[in-house]
């Protein structure tokens, strides 16, 4: 039904992973093929393609549905529809950011105080030409194939970068003086196919699956037993997404306890837990969390 198109490169380890954890395992014969299959009856075909063309082929309608960047999509102004964020990136679940950079001993601190004519690196020349514009300055942009950090000051007198921590433009002696825009990974759509109701049926179930799994990220399940005089003071410290789930126990025995918690606090958070009288713990990873 679904012609699916995945990003290659910097996003690519990361999204067949959060596939593979939805119960959509992509299939290829070696990880330099571009080629791939899903067992899944929602899917026909997949094709793993640079981000940067992503939004455009998209739009064309040579597929369905794709995932990509939104400073991809901004950077070709593709007409599609966005399902969604799907809140993760190379490194981190962060958003990254597309950055004015400029050396950090520069007097410049924005757009503004750059002088006409600058001379500017980027790997996104639209994006950079229509912010420039805005502002009112001339710039002389070049289109940067990567390493773009290391073209200042010899080069080019400033950099509009992609970062997700900042640390590799403060390690070339860059400081960041704006933020051109904020982007996260999104699933897009075709219009024309979006508007067919069986393919947006389709495209809806597959998103919930992905959202599942990174809504279950970080967390884990905690199921106890405690006793009546201790549940008000165990459920005071039972962190939850909801209310806990409380059950009585078989014959009056207790209460029967379970709640969604990060799994950063779980270390303190057991030994608190039986310090305030619960028992049988139980930790349980959670695949996936569906609201």
């Amino acid at each position: 039904m679904l012609n699916l198109v995945l990003p290659k490169g910097s996003l690519e380890k990361a999204t067949l992973e959060l596939f593979d954890a939805a119960d959509l395992s992509v299939r290829r014969n070696s990880s330099v093929d571009y080629k791939a299959t899903i067992a899944d009856p929602r899917i026909d075909n997949v094709r793993i393609l640079r981000p940067q063309e992503i939004g455009r082929y998209v739009s064309q309608g040579l597929f369905d549905l794709g995932i990509t960047g939104r400073d991809w999509i901004e950077e070709t102004s593709s007409d599609v529809i966005s399902l969604g964020e799907l809140k993760y990136s190379k490194a981190t679940s962060n958003p990254v950011r597309i950055v004015l950079a400029v050396p950090q001993d520069s007097p410049f601190e924005s757009a503004a105080d750059l002088p006409q004519g600058v001379r500017v690196s980027s790997e996104y020349p639209e994006l950079t030409r229509r912010y420039f514009e805005r502002h009112g300055v001339e710039a002389d942009i070049q289109l940067s194939y990567g390493a773009t950090e290391a073209k200042v000051p010899d080069i080019v007198d400033a950099v509009v970068d992609i970062t997700e921590t900042g640390r590799a433009l403060k390690a070339a002696g860059l400081k960041i003086i704006d933020t051109l825009l904020t982007s996260f990974t999104e699933i897009i759509a075709n219009r024309e196919s979006y508007e067919d109701p069986d393919k947006r049926h389709a495209m809806e179930q597959l998103k919930t699956l992905l959202d599942g799994v990174l809504e279950a990220r970080g967390k884990v399940l905690v199921k106890l037993n405690v006793g009546k005089a201790a549940l008000d003071a165990v459920i005071a410290i039972l962190p939850s997404m909801k209310s806990p789930t409380v059950n009585e126990l078989f014959a009056g025995q207790g209460y029967a306890v379970e709640a969604v918690v990060p799994k950063a606090q779980i270390n303190v958070l057991i030994p608190a837990l039986k310090d305030a009288g619960a028992t049988d713990l139980l930790e349980i990873p959670i695949s996936k969390i569906v609201h």
